[in-house]
């Protein structure tokens, strides 16, 4: 299924492509390998800072033509930032390829990071923040993180208030400059092109320096955490955590089957009870995490308080079921058939295979053909998953979040346990 070809420029950035000769768009990202765990405490929300910042204007474009110039064409352009990464990135039709490239490495290159921009930039991730403070879903999940990374990992990746308040212009830019280096960049291209938009692509990023600079990164770990947060919410909402597997782990094969079966869609174990069987709840799933270095696997869910404790007791029921008994063969093979439908699936659409070529390439150094992939999953044994599942789901592992019209911590861990 397509493979991919790898160009190192001199100073250390890559570019790597992928054709796709039975389609008429392109999808091209810029990589870098720089998130919010690369900051200090006191920096904290600078990388997806900037990332809104290369939007708000350059030295040829203000924001508004900027724009223009990418609506003009038909195209999708958008970013985002996560703990270990920021990506940049559009889709078009091959004929406007070159004209996309070109508005993303202007923005990469040139933007002004005024002051004023600063200034009304930092209003609307302050906005972006407190949206997020009333998603109760995704606070009760960050509140883990939280607790279970303590230090860089564990902050959010939009900051707190008070550092953004002392933000500038001068700041960010030191920030990017500092840390945007080419051998953290990954430039991925998918999709139909020619070789002159490539020789285009390596022209632009050639005027990157070579830093020469070591990559410092504070190693992170993780630790059993317990948090609880108190809010007037209709629901109480919980996720149970455990450490997972870092990137690029051989298991993780295993690990996402095991998620799958567990808790990864309708015919899974906790909703087939938690939801279908006892109808005590709306959402109930598995979720997994994976850093350089550490991971998380999370079980969540949201339910009224008269029904707490019986969903949580179901929980505890279904993963010590799980660690007792195994899987059943029709589980696994379910499993794995989803997890390849998923992967052949995304290969057929420009922007997943340019995501997964730049993710791949930038954290692991490499992109696994799809049919390594699939040989991946096939490979995979029940004894493989149930082995994984007794290593990761330990009982003194556990870290607990949870967040609305609480009982006492230690009713729910005394639960749990």
């Amino acid at each position: 299924m397509y493979d991919y070809d790898t160009i190192t420029l001199p100073n250390g950035l890559r570019i790597v492509t992928q054709s796709m000769p039975s389609v008429r768009s392109a999808a091209v990202g810029i990589w870098v390998g720089v998130g919010s765990r690369f900051e200090t405490a006191r920096e904290a929300g600078s990388a997806h800072f900037i990332e809104h910042m290369l939007f708000k204007g350059t030295t040829r474009h203000t924001a508004a033509q900027l724009a223009g110039e990418m609506d003009a064409i038909g195209g999708q352009c958008n970013a985002f930032t996560t703990r270990d990464n920021t990506c940049f990135y559009a889709r078009v039709l091959d004929t406007h390829l070159d004209r996309a490239a070109g508005i993303l490495s202007e923005m990469f290159f040139d933007s002004l990071f005024l002051d004023e921009h600063v200034q009304n930039e930092r209003g609307v991730i302050l906005e972006e923040i407190g949206m997020y403070l009333d998603t109760p879903e995704d606070l009760v999940v960050e509140e883990l993180m939280a607790s279970a990374f303590p230090g860089p990992l564990g902050r959010p990746v939009l900051g707190r208030p008070a550092a953004l308040e002392s933000m500038t212009g001068t700041a960010l830019r030191a920030f990017k400059d500092r840390e945007y280096r080419p051998e953290r960049i990954v430039v991925s291209l998918c999709g139909s092109f020619t070789r002159d938009n490539v020789r285009r692509l390596e022209e632009r990023f050639s005027a990157l320096e070579a830093s020469g600079r070591p990559n410092r990164q504070r190693p992170a770990s993780y630790v059993p955490a317990t948090t609880l947060r108190r809010r007037k919410t209709e629901q109480n909402h919980f996720c149970l955590g455990w450490p997972g597997l870092a990137e690029g782990d051989p298991r993780r094969f295993a690990w996402q089957i095991l998620s799958t079966v567990l808790g990864g869609g309708l015919s899974s174990r906790l909703f087939q009870s938690v939801r279908e069987k006892h109808g005590l709840c709306y959402s109930v799933g598995t979720f997994t995490a994976s850093y350089a270095e550490a991971g998380l696997f999370g079980v969540s869910t949201a339910v009224s308080r008269e029904a707490e404790k019986k969903a949580l007791a179901l929980i505890r029921e279904e993963i010590r079921r799980f660690l007792e008994d195994g899987l059943a063969p029709e589980e696994l093979e379910r499993a794995r058939d989803l997890m390849k439908s998923n992967l052949i699936m995304a290969m057929e659409s420009t922007s997943s295979r340019m995501s997964r070529l730049g993710a791949s390439v930038l954290q692991l150094g490499r992109c696994l053909p799809a049919e390594e992939i699939l040989r991946r999953y096939d490979a995979v044994t029940g004894e493989d998953v149930l082995a994984l599942a007794r290593d990761t789901l330990v009982r003194d592992r556990l870290s607990f979040s949870a967040l609305g019209r609480l009982s006492p911590g230690e009713e729910y861990l005394s639960l749990l346990s």
